[in-house]
């Protein structure tokens, strides 16, 4: 295992992008962080980073919207502007096949660049996603975790309590960790960008033109007969509740799903080897 994370920025379409990959010249995964105050490719890829990062060229994209050490560009079409990022980035990057994975809103994210731009997807590796359960035409009740995100106040006690909402371990929520997503959180320009990219977030949801390209109770299916799908979901979740995971499981019968146990939202924070070694599995068959 090797802990060679690259930490490097690039330019996207005038936007100053940071990106953190590992070191290894074998296939590309793109990989889309979640959301919440402070996220980013490093703090919610790190492990994997380190486990696959030998074999496997992991990059994990800072995504506009306020997130990590990327330009503080609000996003203006809700998701779909942090999809219209990572095309621009991978062009960016000359990335021609790869897989492309995401958690949480970055597993809405995932899948919806595999459907526009099928011929360069080896595979989608979506983890734990209330946004894909919407996006499926599923009512869910936030779970308790959400709270954690509306109480953050800029605080770095704050933010521990939201790390812990994310994670089902404690001891996996270190000081460092903290540490990186605090210091996102609060750069300057970021909780106003993150504030906005909110209610963008929120508007497409209900806008009756932008909700239908949210929406994939037709696409999700059509794509997983396509291109190899997976999805891995933490039992502990409190922020996408397991429930709602079993529920897209019977709409989706053509992706593998995995359930992890002892593992919450960011379920590749909490159990990193069994994550690193499903994706292993799952990028080496292609």
């Amino acid at each position: 295992m090797a802990n060679n994370r690259k930490s490097r920025f690039v330019m996207v379409n005038g936007v100053k992008t940071h990106y953190t990959e590992s070191s290894g010249d074998g296939p590309v995964i793109v990989a889309m962080h979640g959301g919440g105050q402070g996220a980013s490719g490093q703090a919610g890829l790190g492990r994997l980073l380190d486990l696959l990062g030998d074999k496997y060229r992991l990059i994990g994209v800072d995504s506009i919207g306020g997130y990590g050490k990327t330009d503080t560009i609000p996003l203006r079409y809700g998701l779909q502007s942090r999809v219209d990022h990572i095309a621009e980035f991978v062009d960016v990057m000359c990335l021609d096949k790869f897989t492309i994975m995401g958690n949480s809103q970055g597993a809405w994210c995932a899948p919806r660049y595999a459907m526009l731009h099928p011929d360069r997807i080896d595979n989608v590796i979506m983890l734990s996603s209330i946004s894909i359960g919407t996006a499926l035409g599923l009512k869910s009740t936030p779970g308790e975790g959400r709270k954690f995100l509306r109480d953050y106040d800029g605080t770095r006690p704050a933010m521990v309590r939201l790390m812990q909402g994310l994670a089902a371990r404690p001891e996996v929520i270190t000081d460092d960790l903290v540490d990186l997503r605090q210091a996102a959180a609060t750069r300057p320009g970021a909780p106003e960008a993150f504030e906005a990219s909110e209610k963008s977030i929120a508007a497409v949801r209900t806008d009756p033109v932008l909700q239908a390209n949210y929406d994939m109770r037709l696409t999700l299916p059509a794509l997983a007969k396509a291109i190899p799908t997976t999805f891995i979901w933490g039992e502990n979740d409190i922020f996408a509740p397991p429930e709602l995971g079993r529920e897209i499981e019977k709409l989706l019968p053509d992706i593998k799903f995995h359930w992890v146990k002892n593992a919450g939202h960011q379920v590749q924070t909490d159990q990193p080897e069994i994550v690193a070694e499903i994706v292993d599995k799952v990028v080496s068959k292609s």
